[in-house]
């Protein structure tokens, strides 16, 4: 059964994505980001503008060659139809994404805007009333203890 954790209270998400993403690439998983076209591009040019060791290969699945999915650990992606099933899964969008449960793991990155917890709290209602067991990341109760 896939793993849910959502990261919740983060101020940034595309900056808190970034971090994440270097963290599951070195530690050699593989990982795919939905969410909506412009969250998307935003994500990519701050993964491209990340400093050169701190540099995170990934690739669009929308503009890159099936070869270069393929081979990418990190895959960011509108839906996940056709896509290998991965290690994580990284949600960036306000719905519950399509086949999910072909992923080990599924991260649920949520802001501090109140429309955006609220749809994640349609999420977590959804993923809980379906029985997965769901972990809670609150990166404000984190930073308080660095």
């Amino acid at each position: 059964m896939t793993e849910i954790t959502f990261h919740f209270n983060v101020p940034d998400r595309q900056h808190y994505s970034c971090r994440l993403l270097r963290r599951a690439y070195a530690a050699g998983a593989s990982v795919v980001v939905v969410g909506q076209a412009d969250a998307l591009n935003t994500l990519d040019a701050q993964l491209w503008a990340m400093q050169p060791i701190e540099f995170t290969p990934h690739c669009r699945r929308e503009t890159a060659s099936a070869q270069s999915v393929l081979m990418s650990p990190i895959v960011l992606a509108e839906s996940l139809s056709e896509l290998r099933c991965d290690d994580v899964l990284m949600n960036l969008s306000d719905t519950v994404p399509t086949e999910f449960e072909r992923f080990e793991r599924l991260i649920e990155v949520v802001t501090i805007d109140e429309d955006d917890r609220a749809a994640a709290r349609h999420r977590w209602k959804y993923y809980a009333s379906r029985g997965y067991v769901l972990k809670r990341h609150d990166f404000v109760s984190t930073e308080d203890r660095q």
